[in-house]
This record gives structure tokens, sequence and C-alpha cells, in this order.
């Protein structure tokens, strides 16, 4: 492994040079920009409608600003700072991304970074200190350059609207299917701390409920915290939909889908095993183009409605949801159905698909051309 590379264990790997950390997040925030289009692909597929693109892209914007922040937070990393702050931990073998230590150690610094700001000197009196090391003293201001990355970075968890390990439930309503029957939009997201991967949820519920849910004070909250509590990757979308449908008897689960974004493959930062870590070493693509991402969604549909006694004398709806019917796959990923898909540059491409490896005929490409282009194939 190279010397700027610090191996902490078997599959969690310290960034500690200065350029390798910088090139890392150059390559997440080009991978981030390329989602953006691949959703517009797919909505004019009809894969995807307009809200859901919108929720989605937000989702990336946040890891986007996610991965900006912890990028100042280790702007400096390899230098003499004066002071040790560690390097950026990443999970090279299963995600490719930071480990989810890094998103709680930056959660908490959220909480504290007023403080932080109060007490540190502007930006303008950092670069006029600056300037006068350099042509006063005629060193390096490596310290106060350090100085200024902490701000930045506490100025970029002040700012929010940022990726945490857990984002909690929103609602949108999406229309009504009678007076006593609304339509809501749910979606969540967090970052599974077994794989270290963003996990997005949408789900269309059904609101039979007196209130609308998202103005019910009783309710919302416990829809909330239960979503929540199960935004677990290792759970099967089944497991979190029966439970959801049999806790609220007046909110119906008619669709719920899940994204795992990840992993990352890159030749230069990861050492995950399979085809596609051959397909890159052979691509030997030019810096920037050296990566892949794969990500997976998981659908579970309800194909009809069954009703069950309720107490003594009423009775509840309760969703028979559609699981996968081959070879008896539903009752193994708890899904009506699984899709994979893949980003790539066009050179890994060329070579992934003159290879042809077994397991890849299914997986949807899109590879990014000239000028940032998306096709898909």
């Amino acid at each position: 492994m190279p010397e700027n590379i610090t191996n902490l264990a078997d599959d969690h790997t310290g960034l500690s040079d200065t350029f390798v950390s910088r090139r890392y997040f150059q390559k997440f925030e080009t991978i981030m920009s390329h989602l953006g289009r691949v959703g517009g692909t797919m909505e004019a597929e009809g894969k995807l409608t307009r809200e859901e693109v919108t929720i989605l892209t937000r989702y990336m914007v946040a890891l986007t600003y996610t991965f900006r922040a912890l990028s100042l937070k280790y702007l400096m990393v390899g230098r003499d700072t004066g002071r040790f702050f560690g390097s950026l931990t990443i999970d090279t073998s299963d995600s490719g991304f930071p480990v989810a230590s890094e998103l709680m150690t930056m959660a908490n610094d959220a909480q504290q970074a007023a403080s932080h700001l109060a007490g540190m000197p502007s930006e303008e009196q950092l670069k006029e200190e600056m300037v006068r090391t350099i042509i006063g003293e005629r060193e390096i201001p490596t310290k106060l350059q350090f100085a200024l990355s902490q701000r930045k970075y506490y100025q970029e968890l002040v700012r929010g609207s940022l990726f945490w390990v857990q984002n909690h439930p929103e609602s949108q309503w999406i229309g009504n299917l009678s007076d006593e029957r609304r339509r809501f939009l749910l979606h969540w997201a967090a970052y599974d701390t077994q794989t270290n991967l963003p996990v997005i949820y949408l789900m269309e519920v059904e609101d039979t409920g007196r209130t609308a849910l998202p103005k019910d004070q009783r309710r919302w909250p416990e829809v909330q915290a239960h979503l929540m509590a199960q935004a677990l990757g290792g759970l099967k979308l089944l497991t979190i939909a029966k439970g959801f449908d049999e806790d609220f008897d007046d909110l119906h689960p008619k669709r719920l889908r899940r994204w795992h974004i990840g992993p990352m493959y890159s030749h230069a930062f990861t050492h995950q095993t399979g085809p596609l870590r051959q397909v890159l070493a052979e691509a030997d693509a030019p810096e920037g183009q050296d990566w892949a991402l794969v990500w997976t969604v998981e659908e579970l549909q309800s194909e009809s409605v069954k009703q069950e006694r309720s107490g003594w004398f009423g009775t509840v709806e309760r969703e028979v949801f559609a699981l996968d019917p081959f070879a008896g796959r539903g009752a193994d990923t708890g899904a009506t159905l699984t899709e994979r898909m893949i980003i790539l540059p066009q050179r890994p491409f060329q070579v992934l698909a003159e290879h042809n490896p077994p397991g890849f005929a299914s997986v949807r490409k899109f590879v990014v051309g000239e000028g940032g282009r998306v096709l898909r194939y």
C-alpha cells in the first residue's frame, strides 16, 4: 500500500496525504454531479417522477455538502499544523465511502460549530495574517491555513443541509383518492453503520386517518420514530412494510423503495475484489476517470388488500405484498423486484463491455461521456 495511505484495519484506511485526500473528495464531488444527470435520464424514461427526482437529488446534494465539509476538515492533512487532528478514514473494502464514525463526529462538531466560530478570528483577519507571515517572515503560513480550513469547516456545518447518519422522515402530499383517503410520499435516509453506505427510502402511503398525517401531532412523531428505528440496511423491505402496516391501522403502505448508494470502486483508493477491480486496473484511466459507482434499488409493492378483525366488532385493512416470483427469490430478498445500476466513465466502460463478466448483463449501465453527458446502455 502506498506510503500516503495509512492502513488502520483490513478494510479501513486513513488518507494521510494532502493531495491524495483532495483527489478523493474531488472524485466524489464529480460522481455526485453525474448522479443528478442519471436522475434526469430516469425521469425521461418514466422510471421516476419529477417529485421523486427532486427528493433524490436533494439527498445527493446533501451528500455533496457532507463531503465538502469533510474535505475542509482534512484540507491540511499531512502538513505540520502544530496540532494532530487525524486523517479521513474510508472503508476500502465494502463501500469506498468514509466510515460512519466520520459523520457521527461531524454531527457532534455541528452542535458546537457556532461557539467555535465565535472564538475564531474572521476569514479576513486570518488572510491578512497569512500575507504578513509570507511577506514579513518569508514562511509558509501552514498553521494559519489550518485555522482557516477549520473555520470554513465549521461554517459549512452551520449552513446545514448535510447528509447525516440519520435523516428524519419528511412527507409530501401527492393527491387525494377521496375525502377520506389521502396519498403521501414519505422519504428518509440513513448512513448505514454496518456497510458505510448511504441508504435512501421512499414510501407511498394512503392515509385514512381523521387528521392529515403531517398535521397529526400524535401520529406523525410516532411514524417518524418508527421509520428511523427501521432504517437498517440489513432489514428486508417486507419486514419494514409489514411492521409499519400492523403498527398504524389508518396508514397503508402501497409502495416502498430503498436505494443503496455504493459501493464506489477506484483502483487508486479501494481494494475490492471482483470483476470491477480488474476492469479498473486494465482500463488504466487518467486521474479523475478511475472510478465506478454501483447502486441497488429494491422495491416492494402492495398487490391487494385484505380485511382483518380489530377488537370486538371492527375491521382494518392489511396489505398483501407482491414478492419476486422468479425462483422463489422474493422470499429471500423480501422485495417485489431488485435492480442494480452502475455509472462509470467511458474508458472503464469500454473494458467492461469487452470482458462482459458474468452477472453484468442485467445491470443498467450509465456512462459519462465527453462534456459530462450521461448515456444509458
